[in-house]
């Protein structure tokens, strides 16, 4: 009988231990997909909204890099969304997929790198406080499908490339000599994928005041077909960031599109590790950072990181 017991608790103890321990690559909720859009400024929004089983939730709004859509991403929206996060997959015109769409086939690289314009930078930065405006008054409106699902006072942003450009401006880079900003205060902590310098002026000008937590993903490869940005310039950006939950994560062989679902052609093979890697730690940034999980912040700074990366791949925090 009291061996019996014994072998219970121990039991017990342990199978405590193993529920209790932090993963932030289980992903076990359901996730409801809902598409809409909006109009601001003479500018149509198409948004592509995740939603938790649990509500109301935290925000995490998504930009596509340059030529893509709302429909990009998907393995890591849908897996922060099965986390509890709502996240909105934002689309931006004349710098998303219509640019090349229509295009023969040795013009679309052309009409891309056209895209990539101050026009387009001042359509995105106005997008995104417009996207949180609507955001916030569906939040309130009796019978729209967001009444009350939405936690906007914790909100993320995150974008890839074009979409890390994005990230940056409304998370506190300046930009020129004048320090122009175009922060948005109602933001929480960013996540910039494939991040690029100012292309004007030192890094420590654009990046010195930015206060919020960050975390950069760059890979070693991760190089640009457009405005050739170089792997080392990438990793100007971090250093340039005052101390204070900043964190980078530099994936050994990663080329540009290793953190997007879409795959360029004449890429490399992809690391099926790196995607496994992206979602985990960028889950354990946004559970520290709009959530305030313990749990997720002591992996975090902990040893939880190391765990999972290759022993080539670069990872450091201030």
């Amino acid at each position: 009988m009291k061996a019996s017991l014994f072998l219970l608790l121990v039991a017990t103890s342990v199978g405590f231990a193993v529920e209790s321990r932090y993963d932030p690559s289980r992903a076990p909720g359901g996730v409801e997909v809902m598409r809409t859009e909006f109009s601001h400024d003479g500018r149509e929004v198409p948004l592509k909204i995740y939603l938790p089983d649990e509500m109301p939730a935290p925000v995490i709004l998504l930009s596509h890099g340059l030529g893509g859509s709302r429909e990009v991403g998907t393995y890591l929206v849908e897996h922060w969304a099965a986390r509890g996060f709502a996240v909105v997959a934002m689309q931006h015109a004349g710098s998303d997929e219509a640019v090349w769409k229509d295009a023969a086939g040795s013009e679309r690289m052309e009409k891309m790198k056209s895209a990539a314009n101050g026009e387009t930078f001042m359509g995105r930065m106005c997008d995104v406080p417009a996207t949180l405006d609507q955001l916030e008054r569906w939040n309130a409106e009796d019978g729209h499908f967001l009444k009350g699902r939405l936690d906007l006072e914790k909100v993320g942003m995150a974008g890839h490339s074009y979409g890390a450009v994005t990230t940056q401006a409304v998370c506190g880079q300046v930009f020129g000599r004048a320090g122009k900003a175009f922060s948005d205060e109602r933001i929480d902590a960013g996540l910039a994928l494939s991040p690029s310098p100012p292309r004007r002026g030192s890094a420590e000008q654009a990046f010195g005041e930015v206060t919020l937590p960050m975390m950069l993903m760059t890979g070693t490869r991760d190089g640009s077909p457009i405005g050739n940005t170089t792997p080392e310039e990438r990793r100007e950006v971090y250093p340039a960031m005052p101390a204070g939950s900043k964190y980078e994560l530099v994936l050994d062989g990663a080329e540009h599109m290793a953190f997007s679902d879409v795959r360029r052609r004449g890429a490399g093979r992809r690391d099926p590790d790196h995607h496994r890697v992206i979602l985990a730690l960028s889950t354990a940034f946004w559970e520290s950072y709009l959530t305030s999980d313990a749990k997720a912040r002591a992996w975090l700074d902990g040893d939880g990181p190391r765990g999972i990366l290759a022993d080539a791949d670069g990872w450091q925090r201030k």
